[in-house]
């Protein structure tokens, strides 16, 4: 484990961001992300107030083959004090909601405006003068997302930062730019696998990583016209004359994402029937080049996209149009991505779903014959599988098991270096080649191992025997309300007491919607269903829905 590893988890693991860091050690922000990336190393002074800070030898730092002791882990990753930012806009993908409804392209400009200034002043740790902020920004398919990218552009540019247009790309693709690139954020304009009408920006730190709170709820007080908070009595400095910042095409970013994605498979496809459904969405150009360059028969479904047809009937929440496909075309395997490609769901050479849980086993396994699962362990969510959870407990693979959202399995991998984490929706994060959910290179992993072992991916996900699972969602005027109504969790835990050891009930907040999800498990579809009907009519009793 190298130096800039070691300094990123143990920031991870006492929950801090870069500029947190920055802030305790002296230092810009940049200086930290550079040191995290490899691209540069802490002088002997800041490598002694590390030392001090986090407890820990300046041996066990320096050098790559000391692992970190377990001893660190215990202090760390229980911090004393969680902040809670009770964010307004930000959930756990993003300022989400219908265009120019709940995000408008006001909502944008501001965004861009507060960024192109933060990040070129010292509250984000900057402490270079001449710092020119550079910002990536790549979008999907919607035909609100160039009035939203337009909107963010003439705030980033308004505060002098210069803009990087990534066009229509993947929410994958701009992490791995950020990263690569040395840019200060990244900036994705997507709602995922939300409807046409609906949009969101997803924001991504210097690490490739989800924006952390802190930063966010800066984001939000400026939004909500708190420039009194940045010491400012009207409003943030516009830049003037050539400190006006640049608008720059960056499609070649993009370009070498696609690469990098080729460059990952040690293998030829030539022998593989693949089938892709790219949900009318940003996956539509970079999949099909991406599996074409690596030698597949490749066959393309919803891959047109008009602005108005993104994940209509189309991609990973909507399966059947792909498993009809690979079924009559006698397809070897089928990928479905979502609106901006960052979740993948396959189809066996059967046309049977395979979802994030299936994946998680099987790519736990290959990673596992590599000596590549470190500890021997996986993370996945609690909306997983019963079945899943057995299947490893069966192969020996330990699950830590974390609440709803890609960003929580990714601080849970960060925090106890793990290899690969996910969720049954699809998003796969494997540490050693992305930070965050990439559903191409899922694709690209699924069918490495199909090649490797020689074996169809039924085979692959079949000690996996799935539970009876149902999902209500019930929308509600209050979230909050309805998972703290006193008559709605003792109506739960009289289900799940019914329900006994052989099933389970869950009910938990969307992060991204105004909705609940009820999810039930037990041995039976129509029981599952019936008990999950139950606790919605009861909420729905109660006066909570919308």
């Amino acid at each position: 484990m190298t130096l800039g590893e070691k300094i990123s988890l143990l920031r991870s693991g006492a929950q801090m961001s870069q500029e947190q860091l920055a802030e305790k050690l002296g230092v810009s922000r940049q200086s930290v992300s550079k040191w995290e990336s490899g691209k540069n190393a802490p002088d002997l002074l800041t490598i002694l107030k590390l030392s001090e800070y986090f407890n820990i030898s300046t041996d066990d730092l320096l050098h790559d083959d000391v692992p970190l002791s377990a001893t660190y882990f215990e202090p760390l990753f229980k911090p004393k004090e969680n902040v809670n930012y009770n964010l307004k806009y930000f959930g756990t993908d993003g300022f989400r909601g219908e265009a120019n409804e709940t995000l408008t392209a006001i909502h944008a400009f501001k965004i861009g405006r507060f960024l192109g200034w933060y990040y070129s002043s010292p509250m984000s740790g900057n402490k270079e003068p001449n710092h020119q902020t550079k910002i990536v920004i790549g979008k999907d398919t919607r035909r609100s997302s160039y009035m939203f990218e337009y909107a963010i552009v003439a705030g980033l540019t308004s505060s002098g930062a210069d803009a990087y247009m990534l066009h229509v790309t993947t929410t994958p693709s701009v992490a791995y730019a950020v990263r690569q690139d040395d840019f200060d954020c990244g900036i994705m304009i997507s709602a995922s696998h939300n409807p046409f009408y609906d949009n969101g920006i997803k924001l991504i730190n210097a690490y490739g990583e989800k924006m952390d709170d802190y930063t966010l709820s800066l984001v939000e007080k400026y939004i909500d016209g708190d420039v009194g908070y940045f010491d400012f009595e009207e409003d943030l400095p516009l830049a003037k004359r050539e400190k006006i910042g640049k608008t720059i095409d960056y499609s070649a970013g993009r370009n070498r994402y696609v690469g990098y994605l080729i460059s990952l498979a040690a293998n030829s496809y030539k022998k593989m029937d693949i089938a892709l459904d790219c949900a009318n969405g940003s996956s539509w150009m970079i999949a099909h080049s991406v599996f074409t360059a690596l030698g597949a028969k490749v066959h393309v479904i919803n891959d047109q996209p008009d602005g108005l047809n993104i994940n209509k009937q189309a991609g990973s929440t909507h399966i059947g149009a792909l498993q009809k496909f690979v079924r009559e075309s006698h397809c070897d395997v089928g990928f479905a991505f979502d609106g901006d490609a960052d979740r993948c769901i396959a189809v066996d050479e059967n046309g049977e779903i395979i979802n994030g849980d299936h994946i998680i086993y099987a790519l736990a396994h290959m990673l596992k014959k590599r000596g590549l699962l470190k500890g021997n362990r996986v993370v996945a969510t609690i909306m997983s599988n019963m079945g899943f959870f057995k299947a490893l407990d069966d192969a020996g693979i330990e699950c830590i098991q974390t609440t709803v959202g890609d960003k929580y399995v990714h601080e849970a991998m960060t925090q106890n270096d793990v290899s690969i984490g996910g969720e049954q929706s699809g998003h796969i994060i494997i540490r050693k080649y992305a930070t965050t959910g990439d559903g191409i290179l899922t694709a690209i992993m699924l069918a490495e191992y199909m090649e490797e072992s020689k074996l169809p991916l039924s085979e692959l996900c079949a000690p996996v025997k799935m539970y009876p699972q149902t999902v209500k969602n019930v929308t509600v005027k209050s979230k909050t309300a309805v998972t703290s109504d006193p008559e709605v969790i003792a109506e739960k835990d009289k289900i799940s007491e019914e329900l006994g050891a052989d099933g389970r009930i869950l009910l938990r907040e969307s992060g991204t919607e105004p909705v609940v999800r009820i999810m039930v498990e037990c041995s039976s579809q129509r029981a599952c269903e019936s008990y999950a009907a139950r606790l919605a009519d009861k909420i729905v009793a109660l006066g909570h829905a919308k």
